[in-house]
């Protein structure tokens, strides 16, 4: 089993502070009904739960004991109801602990390309796996891991990719994408796959890093070790389940007066013994009082030997000749008076003038600590750095402007859910008015560490640079929260993404409108590579980071991954960054960003726009799951008037859509060199809006290749040998 030694050995020195009360209350009271085994093997079985019939709630709480040795030392194991599910351990908290199998993919000698291996992780409904409990984890140097299930109808699917193309760059204890990747779960999962498979066909990598792993485990028993690539021995390892009780059955919690419940989702419900009891709430006399008075980390009282034990609490008492509060931290016990006037008196005039008195060092207090915190979250979130980097890019002073928390939560009534204009992975974005009248779009990310702090003050630096119609302003940002924000203006009609796929809420565009949204995005890219004062690489172009306004204007937006590139410098040698199915195969490679990475992702935009279809999808045939293999190949064969979207074609477009798709397959070329410059593309598509394409230079391009058909390209990617085919299972856009 793959155990993480530190949250293990804290667990243990706490059970041994417990130790000789839990022991006790056991030797008082089974937790098992009377006449039931309480025991299968080393697995201990609390009612609810139990062995044979009459000893469980009902069927969904059977456990079923194997015996393996009969005539040796006894041994078994027990199993949930009637499945194969290996039971660890059972808590009456509701929480149940099993094995499941891991989903390998290794390398034969021999093979040109390997199929994704799946396995069934499903649990019965009633016992979802615990989303913080577990980890989704991928191991492997060239591998992507999915996780695919059912929420309640709805489909969930997700997945990491591990990749590093040395062995030296994996390091013991970091699961962050070089040779290993990690996930939180999605909440709720019963019905669940795992798969795993090669995401390039890589020679070198297999030598190394000859299978990939992907498997969900609990998450404070596993700890990453750079030698799992070249093995991991595990076969199953231990995961988190989640129990209760159905609100319909008649099992009444509070019975007595040492227990009550709690609902913990919309159908099911859990008992819980009441402060100063232990036991197994489920019984009607499970809940035992705990005699805190015999253990010393149970009671705060000063004089141990003046404790007294009562009905689920413990009462500390003074000396003789005091009174007063005998607990630690309570007011103390006080010397008897012969005269309680002087008292009297004393307290009479003394509470007022304590209580002033208190009560002003207590605002000061809170008042000081108020700007201390303010001021630390200031540092934090690298305020500091943000001054130094914007005085070192010679930007207006007033060009970010630096909102006070105050301000922003009057402007979403303290992010009201109403105020909610989206959700993803990186967080939430909230709309807001402020006191001018202004609308504006406030980024507010889910959590924040020392590399999104990084990827924040890029953001504001990066956009501190840019001045372009076709650019989500960015007003200011908000240090002061312990989560920075950034302060957008508002773009109210949505992302391109939600308009070519979602027709249940948007209007189709016409391809008038799509021309015009790739031309205005070209022309964002071909400012950013040429005309910014600091060439800036974007490196995450893609459908869902285009936004649209009221009249259908593009807005380029999410600069967190974007690099500055100094002028003396072609390339970047970086940590790969990007979303699948946009990313640059050869920066994939070679982890060499160039402002042809960027060129490549927006030929992948202009075909989702020609096409109507994403990125990557799996409805379908295998050759029709990558975009641009899809497309070019319709090109080849010429059949390209089929993948064309439908309804928005004429007679009198059809020749300027195909000139837009030779401007795209210019883009989606494997090596970096052989594709145009987004200045090129820029330009070539806005002179398309206006000449309808006669003379691409598209055309002009291959005229020079030498192609004997205007729609044919040897060097394109649709050319490309299996090697670099993706055999993935569906994955929805995102990083």
């Amino acid at each position: 089993m793959v155990m993480n030694i530190k949250p293990i050995m804290a667990f243990m020195v706490m059970m041994m502070k417990i130790g000789i009360l839990s022991t006790a209350l056991a030797v008082e009271a089974s937790e098992a009904l009377p006449g039931c085994d309480e025991w299968c093997g080393k697995v201990h079985i609390p009612y609810p739960f139990g062995i044979k019939k009459g000893c469980y709630l009902n069927q969904n709480f059977s456990i079923t004991c194997h015996k393996t040795d009969l005539n040796g030392p006894p041994k078994a194991e027990a199993f949930l109801m009637h499945t194969n599910i290996r039971v660890m351990n059972i808590s009456t908290n509701g929480e149940l602990h099993v094995l499941r199998p891991i989903v390998r993919n290794c390398y034969s000698y021999g093979d040109n390309y390997l199929d994704m291996n799946e396995t069934d992780l499903s649990v019965p409904t009633m016992y979802p796996l615990s989303r913080s409990k577990n980890k989704f984890i991928t191991i492997g140097c060239n591998h992507v891991g999915l996780i695919l299930g059912d929420d309640q109808g709805t489909n969930v699917e997700s997945g990491c990719i591990s990749v590093c193309t040395r062995r030296i760059s994996v390091v013991d204890g970091l699961c962050s994408g070089s040779g290993c990747c990690q996930l939180e779960i999605p909440k709720g999962l019963t019905k669940l796959s795992l798969a795993v498979g090669e995401l390039l066909n890589y020679t070198e990598i297999r030598k190394f890093s000859p299978c990939g792993y992907a498997f969900i485990i609990e998450a404070r028993r596993f700890q990453f070790l750079s030698s799992y690539i070249d093995k991991f021995e595990e076969k199953e390892v231990e995961v988190v389940l989640s129990w209760g009780i159905r609100k319909e059955l008649e099992l009444d919690c509070g019975l007595n007066a040492r227990r009550n419940s709690s609902i913990f989702n919309g159908t099911h419900y859990r008992c819980q013994c009441l402060d100063g009891y232990e036991g197994n709430p489920y019984l009607r006399h499970g809940c035992q009082d705990v005699d805190e008075c015999k253990y010393p980390w149970l009671n705060d009282c000063k004089h141990k030997d003046k404790c007294s034990n009562t009905e689920g609490n413990y009462t500390c008492h003074c000396p003789k000749n005091f009174h007063g509060d005998g607990r630690k931290g309570g007011k103390g016990c006080t010397k008897n008076s012969t005269s309680s006037i002087p008292i009297i008196i004393g307290i009479g005039v003394g509470l007022p003038v304590l209580l002033i008195a208190t009560t002003t060092i207590y605002l000061g207090y809170k008042k000081l600590k108020f700007i201390k915190q303010k001021q630390l979250f200031f540092q934090k979130n690298g305020g500091f750095v943000l001054q130094r980097q914007l005085s070192q890019c010679n930007s207006p002073k007033d060009i970010v402007r630096i909102f006070s928390q105050e301000e922003l939560e009057k402007a979403t009534n303290n992010y009201a859910q109403d105020t909610i204009a989206g959700k993803g992975g990186y967080g939430t974005v909230f709309k807001g008015v402020l006191d001018d009248g202004l609308t504006i779009a406030i980024k507010k990310s889910k959590f924040m560490d020392e590399s999104q702090t990084s990827q924040f003050i890029n953001e504001v630096i990066v956009l501190s640079q840019i001045n372009h119609r076709n650019v989500v302003k960015l007003l200011g940002c908000c240090l002061e929260t312990q989560v920075p924000l950034l302060v957008y203006e508002f773009v109210t009609n949505g992302t391109l993404f939600d308009h070519i796929h979602d027709t249940t809420k948007h209007v189709p565009l016409s391809w008038e409108a799509r021309l015009r949204i790739a031309s205005e995005t070209a022309g964002v890219i071909s400012y950013l590579h040429s005309s910014a004062s600091i060439p800036i690489i974007h490196r995450d172009i893609k459908t869902t980071n285009i936004l649209l306004d009221n009249n259908y204007t593009a807005k380029v937006s999410d600069f967190g991954a974007s690099k500055l590139v100094p002028k003396d410098q072609t390339q970047l040698t970086t940590l790969v960054q990007g979303t699948l199915g946009y990313l640059d195969p050869e920066y994939l490679l070679t982890s060499e960003l160039t402002e042809k990475s960027d060129v490549y992702s927006f030929g992948i935009v202009v075909l989702e726009l020609i096409t109507g279809k994403k990125a990557v999808r799996f409805d379908g045939p295998e050759e029709d799951r990558n975009l641009a293999m899809y497309v070019l190949c319709a090109i080849k064969e010429d059949r390209f008037e089929e993948v064309v979207e439908k309804g928005m074609v004429s007679e009198a477009n059809m020749e300027q859509i195909k000139e837009v798709a030779k401007v795209a397959r210019e883009c989606v070329r494997i090596k970096g060199e052989e594709r145009p410059s987004m200045k090129e593309v820029a330009m070539e598509l806005e002179a398309l809006r206006a000449t309808k394409g006669e003379h691409s230079w598209a055309n002009v391009r291959l005229s020079a290749a030498g192609e004997s058909s205007p729609f044919v390209e040897s060097g394109s990617i649709g050319a490309v040998d299996d090697s670099m085919k993706l055999e993935l299972p569906h994955v929805e856009h995102g990083r």
